[in-house]
């Protein structure tokens, strides 16, 4: 049987999704074993990178001020407020799930960084040309403000 042109598009695409996952998994199951490294029952681990002086932390529905940089789990950097100079605002319950719960463990001036596993961040769809299918994500993040 011939495989048409899409056919075998599709293969290639789950081939890379599922090398992806399995890459992701691996990673981070690596990364548990690192000390200061906590793991949560959802799959998302976080660490400490520097305590901040706030006492509270924000909810779902609170719009929170951050600085952060985003990278795949080889180092590539896809984005970064820093390197645009400025933080950014949005509401903590329209990210990536991961976002959502890992932040609302901050507290205003602390500054974590999170591993998410692709099911917590953009999934098979991947994002944009930088974040590819079923990709675990680091994100290094700065609570600055919650509104």
């Amino acid at each position: 049987m011939i495989m048409s042109v899409a056919d075998k598009l599709k293969a290639l695409l789950q081939q890379k999704q599922n090398d992806n996952m399995k890459t992701g998994e691996e990673f981070l199951a690596e990364n548990a074993k690192k000390e200061g490294v906590v793991s949560l029952p959802s799959g998302l681990q976080y660490e400490v990178i520097k305590k901040g002086t706030g006492t509270k932390s924000p909810a779902a529905t609170d719009t929170v001020t951050v600085h952060y940089k985003g990278t795949t789990i080889d180092g590539a950097e896809f984005d970064s407020s820093y390197s645009r100079g400025s933080p950014t605002s949005f509401p903590l319950n329209r990210v990536i799930p991961g976002w959502t719960e890992g932040v609302q463990l901050m507290k205003v001036g602390d500054t974590y960084r999170f591993y998410i596993p692709s099911d917590l961040a953009y999934g098979e769809q991947g994002a944009g040309g930088s974040i590819a299918p079923n990709s675990a994500l680091i994100f290094d993040v700065e609570l600055i403000e919650i509104q």
